[in-house]
């Protein structure tokens, strides 16, 4: 007899069969939490990673296939300087503490986005974490860095557009499943569920291709707060959903 994922016994009304293959997050509200503190934002940020520890851990437990973090966006370059080396401060520190237990979870980590623009030594760090992970196959987690999801559109057409040039493609050939094979997700199913943490109501330039059809759960948590409980109450929220995908 098959044991369901562990979280999932116990009295959990989660539904084994029907937890999404791939959850994307975006994770916000670390700022907002360190001001009601009277914390520094580089507080809220150091709080906001113990919930990706926790967080992750959960995924993996609950049967979630893939996780893709908003982790760094094009548009946060425009932070103050010391806040962005912080932030690319704490991903080195991040994925140099966190291989182990990665490893011990039977995670498997990838990266999305324009990783050349990285730092070149939280891009080593990056590189390292990756393929140290490369032979797990539990949870994929996925760490949106240096993304956008314009970029992604542009970097994917400007490919298209080379294979075109080299006569590899022609006009006619190109669909829905031609550019979808060039994003940076290439190969990964697109995000069944989207969850957006601190209570706001959009998108922020993340996995527009990918979202077309993905349901969307957003609660007021600020990121640094989120743990299993608030995962667990969006995959009963998603579970509650009838999806169409368009039709009737």
């Amino acid at each position: 007899m098959n044991r369901a994922p562990k979280g999932l016994s116990g009295g959990s009304s989660l539904d084994p069969a029907r937890v999404p293959a791939h959850v994307a997050i975006i994770m916000d509200g670390n700022g907002r939490w360190a001001r009601a503190r009277g914390l520094s934002r580089i507080r809220g940020h150091l709080a906001g990673a113990e919930s990706i520890r926790e967080i992750v851990r959960a995924a993996g437990e609950l049967g979630i296939g893939y996780l893709t973090l908003y982790a760094f966006s094009v548009e946060n370059w425009k932070r103050p300087k010391r806040e962005v080396s912080s932030l690319m401060a704490l991903l080195k520190r991040f994925l140099a503490r966190e291989e182990a237990e990665l490893n011990r979870n039977n995670v498997r980590l990838r990266a999305i986005g324009r990783i050349a623009g990285l730092p070149s030594d939280v891009q080593g760090a990056l590189q390292k974490a990756c393929a140290a992970t490369a032979s797990n196959t539990g949870l994929t987690l996925i760490l949106a860095l240096n993304y956008g999801g314009r970029s992604e559109i542009v970097d994917a057409v400007r490919q298209l557009c080379a294979r075109a040039a080299r006569g590899e493609l022609t006009a006619e050939e190109v669909g829905e499943e031609t550019v979808a094979g060039s994003l940076y997700t290439a190969g990964i199913p697109d995000p069944d569920l989207l969850i957006r943490t601190s209570g706001e109501m959009r998108v922020s330039n993340f996995l527009l291709w990918q979202i077309s059809y993905a349901e969307m759960h957003v609660t007021p948590v600020y990121w640094p707060d989120f743990r299993r409980p608030h995962l667990v109450r969006a995959l009963l929220d998603y579970q509650r959903r009838e999806r169409r995908f368009g039709g009737v």
